[in-house]
């Protein structure tokens, strides 16, 4: 798997200020209801959490289901308060853990 694609609106923004992060994975999202060639169904394995984290602040947290797409994008903003590291974080049903960041610094 690859790493996460991230895009922020400004990696410079004033305090205050809004932020607009967009975030691709790439993913299977097997959803359990496929079959193999001989007939066996091939095990569900979904992307079930996501979370965005500003340092140790908690920004933004989503539990997506079986209707997701394969490779899922992602698109939030919050209001710039602090300089630090933007870490995204995936979680799917094998507990493969799939991670992101990009720096933040707060302009004058």
């Amino acid at each position: 798997m690859s790493k996460p694609r991230i895009w922020i609106s400004n990696a410079s923004p004033k305090q205050g200020e809004i932020v607009r992060v967009r975030a691709l994975i790439e993913h299977r999202m097997e959803s359990g209801f496929r079959q193999n060639a001989d007939g066996s169904a091939i095990s569900r394995n979904i992307i079930h959490t996501f979370k965005a984290h500003l340092n140790d602040e908690l920004l933004f947290s989503w539990f997506p289901e079986t209707a997701i797409s394969q490779n899922p994008y992602i698109e939030f903003t919050f209001i710039a308060f602090a300089s630090g590291e933007l870490l995204l974080t995936w979680e799917d049903d094998d507990g493969e853990i799939i991670q992101g960041s990009t720096e933040l610094t707060l302009s004058a």
